[in-house]
């Protein structure tokens, strides 16, 4: 692969003649200069006055077999502006930690923590971590902040042919807003209802409830069958959902106007949060983000203090060493970690493209991964100790109330233990008031990954035009998820969340690793991280670049599509057909990638070979920030 260094070269002192340009072995098609209040000479560039403010001019040569050479300016019209930035750097560490710390971090860590040898599962996680999860984190933020542009538009200067890889995250994004913000909507509905003086969920004297509703707390005398249900799941089942009116995917239903209501709320929210960029969604993550460890540690404080907290920590970290010679925990650690950190999503890429160039996004990977990983933890203790509650109160094993798992441990175990505490309307109220919050900062990511792709995959359309931009992509939205909000949405849900943002965004983050380090080249992006923050990456960052994180992420997609355990919700079984419609929503996504290649194959000028040459060459050097010398230390 070509390469050489993209850095410009940065003149200290004010001279009267013309800068000398560095010509590097395989970048022969571009030379750049960066001039720090210096007077240009002899390059036509649309004015006869001498420039004396700090410019960056890119000159255009030739290409091999090209009959001229073409001269440009590097900053076009349309980004004249300069690039909107973070207010404070907190801004952007919370608007990373609130993305990668989701409701994800609170249910589905721990299931799979007990569920795969409990203490034991730390080892193969950590090592994911290590080896796949953190060093792909990092390499996402170096990428958007040294090129300053979306998911899109990067692509022009890394790789050409895999900009299809952009596209994809888009629509992946998109999928992901169809379903994630229902489940939000959930937990606003869970919100209100909390605000009374008893719980709706407490008893089974309800209109919802049926024969079959079964409350055992507190109560030994209480006959628990295979059809008896607790009164928190038909609350859940009848009540928010009303799933008793769906006969399954081929009988949806209607529209619970109830949610439909949340949902628009949400939406509202979200909006108002993303209309004006990053000087708005900066702010609002100082609550979002923060709000959830507040509630964790009162929710740990309170879970500790309560009869049998105990069992459900031993049951949560006992080790079971056999767990590690099983394939399938190894997998399951390494895509927890790869879904809990976020690469491929392109919010990493959107969020540091407005940082300061010398930002030291290094120590931002290692810090934010790692707030990520022991919030995760953390939650652990919080929903176990109230797990041990439960099975102290109806006198059963830790893991015959452990069963459930995804939503319904947020929905149906945990709101029951609630409504059983002292202080029960309390508890609830900040307990899906957290929720809400872990929701709207993950939403807040993926739509602003999409929003800030687009905009700049397309400047002169949508440049000036942000707020009626972020209004349709909401609208579009909101219109997606209708159909997670009839009476059988949470088929919908569960399918759309396998299948949406499952196997294919792996898949992708797969080639973009590869992309970057074997095409655009592991020295030349070393470089880059060198431009920004005044050191090279080791080699331990560069192995796991080009060799251990591909490897951990083909591992992961071809045991996730070889191994398909039957997909079922509440005993409802999928049909096969859904199954394949899962999967065509699966490869919609990711078909844009090869479809893009033949795209750009066939409408490059040239034999097949110049045609490769070109698609696989970055079109655009990286512009050196204004303002900003490329020569100065970084800020440590």
């Amino acid at each position: 692969m070509p390469g050489g260094d993209l850095r410009g070269h940065s003149v200290g002192r004010t001279r009267q003649q013309p800068p000398v340009p560095r010509q590097r072995a395989g970048l022969g098609s571009a030379t750049r200069w960066t001039v720090g209040s210096a007077v240009t000479h002899g390059i036509n560039t649309g004015s006869s006055r001498h420039e004396t403010t700090h410019k960056l001019i890119e000159l255009k040569m030739p290409e091999a077999g090209g009959e001229h050479g073409e001269m440009r300016n590097a900053i076009p019209p349309h980004r004249a502006q300069p690039r909107d930035k973070w207010s404070k750097k907190m801004d952007f560490l919370l608007s990373v930690v609130g993305f990668a710390v989701d409701l994800g971090n609170v249910w589905r860590f721990p299931y799979i923590c007990y569920q795969n040898g409990g203490g034991a599962f730390l080892i193969p996680y950590t090592l994911m971590a290590v080896f796949g999860g953190v060093p792909l984190f990092y390499m996402e933020l170096a990428l958007g902040q040294f090129h300053r542009t979306g998911a899109i538009p990067i692509w022009k200067r890394i790789c050409p042919i895999f900009k299809g890889i952009g596209f994809a995250i888009c629509i992946i994004g998109l999928y992901v807003s169809f379903y994630y913000n229902t489940i939000i909507a959930w937990a606003l509905y869970y919100f209100y209802s909390s605000f009374s003086g008893t719980l709706p969920w407490a008893s089974c004297d309800n209109p919802w409830n049926t024969p079959d509703c079964t409350n055992y707390f507190g109560k030994s005398n209480v006959t628990w069958t295979n059809f008896s249900r607790s009164p928190a799941e038909e609350f859940y089942t009848r009540k928010v959902l009303e799933i008793q009116k769906s006969g399954g995917l081929y009988d949806i239903g209607g529209i619970r106007w109830q949610l439909l209501l949340c949902l628009f709320l949400i939406f509202t929210i979200v909006y108002f949060s993303l209309w004006k960029g990053v000087k708005t969604s900066g702010k609002v993550v100082w609550v979002t983000a923060t709000l959830p460890y507040v509630v964790l540690l009162i929710l740990l404080i309170r879970g500790a203090t309560l009869p049998g907290a105990w069992r459900g920590v031993v049951f949560y970290l006992r080790p079971d060493w056999g767990k590690l010679l099983s394939t399938s925990v190894w997998v399951d650690a390494a895509a927890q970690i790869f879904f809990s950190l976020g690469p491929g999503f392109g919010v990493l890429l959107a969020l540091a493209s407005y940082n300061h160039f010398h930002n030291n996004c290094y120590r931002d990977a290692l810090v934010t991964s790692a707030v990520n990983c022991l919030t995760s933890f953390l939650s652990g203790f919080v929903i176990f100790t109230v797990l041990g509650y439960m099975a102290e109160m109806r006198d059963v094993e830790v893991e015959d109330v452990a069963r459930d798992k995804g939503p319904s441990l947020l929905f149906i175990t945990y709101p029951e233990a609630i409504a059983n505490m002292v202080g029960s309307t309390f508890f609830a109220i900040i307990f899906f008031l957290m929720m809400i919050t872990l929701g709207l900062d993950s939403t807040f990511g993926g739509l602003e990954a999409v929003i800030t792709a687009v905009m700049d995959e397309y400047p002169h359309v949508l440049a000036g035009r942000r707020e009626l931009f972020v209004l349709g992509l909401i609208t579009v939205c909101f219109l997606g998820s209708l159909s997670t909000l009839t009476y059988g949405g949470a088929y919908v849900v569960k399918l759309l969340e396998e299948f949406g943002a499952g196997c294919s965004i792996l898949a992708v983050v797969l080639l973009e690793t590869i992309a970057v380090s074997w095409f655009y080249g592991i020295q030349r992006f070393s470089h880059d991280v060198k431009a920004m923050l005044g050191f090279t990456p080791g080699l331990f960052w560069k192995l796991c670049w080009v060799a251990i994180s591909p490897a951990l992420l083909a591992f992961i997609v071809i045991s996730s599509l070889l191994e398909q355990p039957p997909l079922t919700l509440f005993e409802y079984q999928y049909p096969e057909w859904s199954i394949s419609v899962g999967f065509l929503v699966g490869a919609s996504s990711f078909i844009c990638i090869p479809l893009y290649m033949v795209y750009k194959l066939v409408w490059t000028p040239g034999s097949l070979k110049q045609r490769l040459a070109v698609c696989i060459r970055p079109e655009k050097l990286m512009r050196a920030p204004q303002a900003e010398g490329v020569g100065m230390a970084p800020v440590l």
